[in-house]
């Protein structure tokens, strides 16, 4: 099945760049210059990732992102945001909203497309299927889902792989740097303070206390580690 991106871009140049190259690379594009009808017509067609400009008429792709987020039938699908938005805290923003990746202008087309694919590639099931169960919690490989106490809880690509990589090494502590290399791979484009961001989401979604966490905890100085209940 064809994968469709929608595109929310007001610069009509820039819109037709990337439906060009996303297209070229054999993915479908909807091309949005604005914010309205976008969670509707998501919610119809269910696409396979977002590319959000952040400064749009009306409401902004952050506002944009974060409807996303809070629409359980949207939540779990990669958002990218492509934006001249550059600074470090304004990336920072994107992933606290729960972003995939962030792209700044200008921009490579074939970068674009590379890091499109590599998010999309995150999405993906892997090939071997395990059930991790801790204490309240359980992580399905497979389904790509979480439960904490029985009731589902979503995550986005990003978190689910950070999340699932950690508990299957239950333990053992990594460095911001190695999570880095061993959930995004392309660290070219990703901050130390990026996975911060990312385990704080983590945390705010399978703690009971995410000041004090049971499983995600951080050694300070050094890193993370996932640890079982006792």
């Amino acid at each position: 099945m064809k994968r469709t991106i929608f595109v929310v871009e007001d610069d009509p140049d820039i819109s037709r760049l990337v439906k060009h190259h996303l297209e070229g690379a054999g993915i479908a594009t909807r091309l949005f210059p604005n914010s309205k009808g976008v969670i509707a017509e998501a919610i119809r067609q269910h696409p396979s990732a977002f590319l959000l400009d952040i400064m749009i008429p009306g409401e902004d792709g952050m506002e944009l992102c974060r409807q996303i987020r809070a629409t359980s039938e949207l939540a779990p699908i990669p958002v990218i945001f492509l934006t001249a938005k550059a600074e470090e805290v304004d990336r920072l923003a994107g992933f606290d909203l729960g972003a995939d990746d962030y792209i700044t202008k200008p921009f490579s087309p074939r970068e674009l497309v590379a890091r499109l694919k590599a998010v999309l590639r995150r999405f993906e099931p892997p090939l071997t299927h395990q059930k991790i169960r801790m204490g309240e919690l359980e992580i399905d490989s497979g389904a790509m889902s979480v439960e904490v106490q029985g009731k589902p809880i979503t995550t986005t690509a990003t978190e689910f792989r950070l999340l699932e990589y950690l508990a299957s090494r239950p333990g053992r502590v990594f460095t911001r740097e190695q999570l880095l290399d061993a959930v995004w791979r392309d660290t070219s484009y990703v901050t130390l303070r990026s996975v911060d961001v990312y385990v704080r989401r983590i945390r705010e979604k399978i703690e009971q206390d995410p000041e004090n966490p049971r499983y995600l905890r951080t050694l300070r100085g050094v890193g993370y580690r996932f640890e079982a209940p006792k």
